[in-house]
């Protein structure tokens, strides 16, 4: 299991830019928390890149991620890398978020969703993005209207950590990588 390899797999199933530019920010986040936690990086970094690779071909619930995790386990990848992807989805009610690493993403999935939309309307983008401006908008049911604001608070109660402090924690990994992003 390597990055490149994961990626090749992201890029053989996601033609859209824009869900990889998602699946990249979520692997910023979850790395900086693996390294935060220290945790394997490598690993989490895996996890946060595949955790949305099969979404363009199986939108649907729960396809997305089982078709996944079947595509996953013939390839090879460990047990808890594809369970910790399982776990992202509420409705999968046998996969409970038990694991430092299924919090950690399911804390990091809608946030970064939620942090590019914040980002795609500023002159700045991810430069100078705060947690106060991010929870401003989260208060606006109409911006980012698709984006559940319940798992966000939800994501980091379970992780234990301050909604602000996760916010700019998520902003400052995302801006680590902000020209891939299209966020520079």
């Amino acid at each position: 299991m390597n990055r490149s390899d994961a990626y090749a797999l992201v890029c053989r199933y996601t033609q859209s830019e824009s869900l990889r530019r998602h699946m990249l920010a979520v692997e910023a986040a979850v790395r900086a928390y693996a390294h935060k936690f220290g945790e394997d990086e490598e690993k989490w970094g895996i996890v946060g890149l595949l955790h949305d690779f099969d979404y363009e071909k199986y939108p649907s619930a729960p396809d997305h991620p089982l078709q996944g995790a079947k595509i996953l386990a013939a390839q090879g990848y460990p047990e808890d890398v594809i369970y910790a992807i399982k776990s992202h989805a509420d409705y999968l009610t046998d996969c409970p978020r038990v694991s430092r690493l299924d919090k950690t993403l399911y804390a990091c999935d809608e946030l970064c969703g939620f942090i590019t939309a914040c980002a795609m309307v500023r002159p700045e983008k991810l430069a100078g993005l705060a947690a106060p401006s991010v929870k401003k908008k989260l208060k606006a049911k109409g911006f980012a209207a698709a984006v559940n604001r319940d798992d966000i608070t939800r994501g980091a109660a379970d992780l234990g950590v301050d909604l602000d402090e996760h916010i700019n924690f998520c902003v400052a990994a995302m801006q680590g990588i902000a020209a891939e992003l299209g966020l520079a």
